[in-house]
Order: C-alpha cells, then sequence, then structure tokens
C-alpha cells in the first residue's frame, strides 16, 4: 500500500498527555485526501518532497484551504498562492503581534518519568496511520526538544512552564524542576522568556500551607491545580477530585492563595473525560466570592469529542451542560460579566478545534462574548503537537464568518483582537511590561538554547535549591 507523507501537525492524529486523539470526521478524512492530492502537485512545482511542503508555511496553507473547500465557507483567509509560494505563504501568516504561550511542558529525563515518554509515544504509535513517519524523529518530549518547538521553530516571545499533578517519582516535572529550568534559562542568557508555575494539590495535607515557602523559593507566576483529580503516566485517576467552592478544600486553598502574594489561580477545566470534577460550574462561584484573585481557565472547559461527547455548538439553555457552554453558565449564574476576574485560555483546546473550523467559531465567539477580548489567553500545550508555530499561523488566518457573527452576535477577530489574544492579554494577566517582552525577543540571538541544551545533556533537568 502506498504510504502517505507527513501532513501538517493540525491534520494528524495527535493528542497530548490527557486524551486519545479523536477519530477523523468524514470532512476531515476528504481534507486530509483533497491536500494529499492538491498537495503533491504543488509540491512537485516547486520540486521539493511532499513531506517539505507538508512542513512549511506552504503545507499549513494547503491545509487550512482543504478545510475551508470541505467547509463550504471561508473561515481561514489564505490565499491560494501562499501553498504556492513561499513568500506569498510567509506574507500570509506574518505578523508583528508579541507570541506569549501561557501552557507548555516537557517531561523530565528522570528514570522514573519513562512511562511519559512510552507512554504518550504509544498514543501516537497506536492511532497514528502506517504511512506517518512524523513521530520518527521524536524520541521523547525533553528539554532540548522543548527549546526546539517552543523558542527555536515559533515565534514565542515568553512561555509558562507548567506540569501535570502527581505525589510520586514519576511526576512529569517537580516544582523544583520547574524552577529551576527558568533559573537555567535566566543564568545562560535567556532572561525574560519563560517563566514557572508551581502546582498545588490542595487536598493533600500539608499542601496549602506550604504555598507562602514556594512562593518565597520558587518565584512562580501561578499556582496550577488540577480539581479532577491526580493523574499518572497513563492518565489514570489515583485521587477523587475537588472543587474550587467546596468548604473542605477549594475555600481554604482560595485563601492560601490570597495571603500567598501569588494571586492567580491556573485550574485544568475541561479534558477530563467528563469526570464531574473536572467541570468548569464551579468556576463562576469561585471567582465570585474571591474578586481578588484571578482565575486562568486552563482549556476554558473544552471537551474532546470522545465517547459520545457532543460538537461544540451555540450557546442554549439544552446544551449549557456540554463543553465550554459548562464556563459560560457558571459565569452567567454567578453574574460575572466580560472583564471580570476570570480569563479563558485555548491551550489543546484550539489545537484540537482548527481541522473543525464550525466548531472554532462557536468556541471563540462564546469565549469572546463570555468573557471579553481582554480575557482569552493564548496557549498550546506544546510540546505535545511539535513546533507551536503551525497553531500561532492557523489563528492568524481564522476569521468567523460574518454569517455566524450576525446569527450569534459573535464579534470579529480583528487584528487588535488577535494581538490582545496571543499576547497582550497573558501580559496582564500575568504581570509582564509587553513592551520588555517584545524588545527581549526581538534581540535574542537565541545562543542561551544551545547552551541549555548542552548542559541539560551532561547533568540533566535542572532543580531550584
Amino acid at each position: 500500500m502506498k504510504r502517505r507523507p507527513p501532513l501538517p501537525a493540525f491534520l494528524e492524529q495527535r493528542s497530548s498527555d490527557e486524551y486519545a486523539p479523536p477519530p477523523r470526521t468524514p470532512r476531515e478524512e476528504r481534507a486530509l485526501d483533497r491536500l494529499v492530492s492538491e498537495g503533491e502537485e504543488a509540491a512537485r512545482r516547486t520540486g521539493r518532497t511532499f513531506g517539505a511542503f507538508a512542513g512549511s508555511r506552504r503545507g499549513t496553507a494547503a491545509g487550512l484551504l482543504a478545510l475551508n473547500a470541505e467547509a463550504g465557507r471561508e473561515f481561514y483567509r489564505v490565499p491560494r498562492e501562499a501553498a504556492l509560494d513561499d513568500g506569498a505563504a510567509a506574507d500570509a501568516f506574518g505578523g508583528d503581534e508579541t507570541v506569549i504561550d501561557v501552557q507548555t511542558h516537557f517531561v523530565a529525563d528522570r528514570p522514573e518519568c519513562r512511562p511519559w515518554h512510552a507512554n504518550i509515544r504509544a498514543l501516537y504509535e497506536a492511532v497514528r496511520p502506517g504511512w506517518w513517519r512524523g513521530m520518527d524523529d521524536l524520541a521523547a518530549y525533553d528539554l532540548e526538544q522543548y527549546l526546539r518547538c517552543v523558542f527555536v521553530e515559533s515565534e514565542t516571545a515568553l512561555a509558562v512552564l507548567t506540569s501535570a499533578p502527581g505525589l510520586g517519582p514519576d511526576r512529569m516535572l517537580h516544582d523544583r524542576e520547574l524552577a529551576g529550568t527558568r533559573e537555567l534559562i535566566e543564568r545562560l542568557g535567556g532572561g525574560g522568556r519563560l517563566l514557572n508555575h508551581a502546582i498545588v494539590h490542595p487536598d493533600v495535607p500539608g499542601e496549602i500551607e506550604a504555598l507562602a515557602e514556594k512562593a518565597a523559593q520558587l518565584r512562580p507566576v501561578g499556582w496550577k491545580v488540577y480539581t479532577l483529580g491526580q493523574m499518572g503516566p497513563a492518565g489514570a485517576k489515583r485521587k477523587t477530585g475537588w472543587w474550587l467552592d467546596d468548604e473542605a478544600t477549594g475555600i481554604p486553598f482560595l485563601e492560601r492563595v490570597r495571603a500567598s502574594g501569588v494571586r492567580r489561580v491556573c485550574v485544568h477545566k475541561g479534558i477530563s473525560s467528563l469526570v464531574p470534577t473536572g467541570s468548569p460550574r464551579d468556576v463562576g462561584p469561585a471567582a465570585a466570592a474571591f474578586p481578588d484573585l484571578d482565575f486562568l481557565i486552563y482549556h476554558s472547559g473544552y471537551e474532546v469529542p470522545l465517547g459520545g461527547v457532543p460538537p461544540e455548538g451555540p450557546f442554549g439553555e439544552a446544551t449549557a451542560g456540554d463543553g465550554t457552554n459548562r464556563l459560560v453558565a457558571s459565569l452567567r449564574a454567578a453574574g460575572l460579566r466580560p472583564g471580570a476576574n476570570v480569563w479563558a485560555e485555548l491551550g489543546s483546546t484550539w489545537f484540537c478545534l482548527i481541522r473543525r473550523p464550525d466548531e472554532a467559531a462557536h468556541v471563540l465567539g462564546k469565549l469572546l462574548l463570555a468573557v471579553g477580548e481582554d480575557r482569552v489567553l493564548w496557549g498550546t500545550d506544546a510540546i505535545w503537537y511539535g513546533p507551536s508555530q503551525p497553531a500561532i499561523d492557523a489563528f492568524r488566518a481564522f476569521q468567523i464568518p460574518e454569517e455566524m457573527r450576525e446569527r450569534y452576535g459573535y464579534p470579529e477577530l480583528t487584528p487588535r483582537v488577535r494581538a490582545k489574544i496571543l499576547g497582550e492579554n497573558a501580559a496582564r494577566a500575568y504581570g509582564l511590561d509587553l513592551a520588555e517582552v517584545r524588545a527581549r525577543s526581538a534581540s535574542d540571538d537565541l545562543a542561551w538554547v544551545r547552551a541549555a541544551a548542552r548542559e541539560w545533556q551532561e547533568q540533566g533537568v535542572p532543580a531550584a535549591r
């Protein structure tokens, strides 16, 4: 059987550590076939292999055009010549926004973490078509690959490094490693390019009492929590979950956050396999009760369309318990208006939606109406999907069609709105000087990347002392 060459990342069966890839819809299969048939001809015309074409911005353009064709309307504003000419592709996807990625990951090289590398790769191996060899050059999800995917091969000016939860030695990255990686990059000349979370398990005795000490020692910019329970390398839940507004766990945790001086609660909501406490129904009550805290809702309540999960559509009373509608409903019930203390983050959510543009329009439209254009945050969930640039390019090209804007009241994605989502809102949420972030990125020759990779190869993942 003839093998298909690699495709643009957003048309591959990729996933993160938190979910298995959903099957392609018939429309996605047709878009894929269209891309391959038209892309092979485009590659020949420019004297390149299809693999080189698919991995370039011209491949991104061709993939987005194929999605438009199968959707029957223009969600991605990409000229036809962008699939045929490097210069036209650069013009189509170019932008001067300052990109701040608030959700990035890598996996430590400790022996206990080997299952993370093996299990994440196995997810890809199990679902990839027989002709795909896109993972052959990615042996691990380590710091070296992280530096390449986030900083070298994307326009990301600043990233926030975070981790899945866990209490044992097999945790993806411990708090000292999150902070140690930032310290390493700062020491080698990349200051201002990386920030770190600290992970909190509020239902574990002693965890919330340590917040003040962690704030002083590890300098986190936010407290990352997983209300759905703790996860291991295979995604298994090892403890029951909790709620932000429950008196036994959530309220005491938020009171400690208030006292810690780091008043950002970065909470995973959605991509939960419908675990009850993975729902964002508690966000509105908690945010209303603690107006002096900022609640950054990672994934925005989105659920991957697996196991009967319905597709994203317009908000309605009958669908208020589905996907991102749960976040919208929670904020409405709590009386929280756009511009309040709740932020909606797009990590993995946007990647999953790129090839489902109808749903993408509904999700972006609903979130912009619910939290406002100043409260939607850019995140990619890197490095699970490879370099971040295709996701950035797809977002720059995306537009909610006029007929959907008129019917549902969704706003237009103007250049100003895009700039806010890609970076300005994150600067506001995390208390950053946007001009300083931009200047550091523009003047950075990335010499520290090679030095950091070399030190990691010699000494392993750094840990703060």
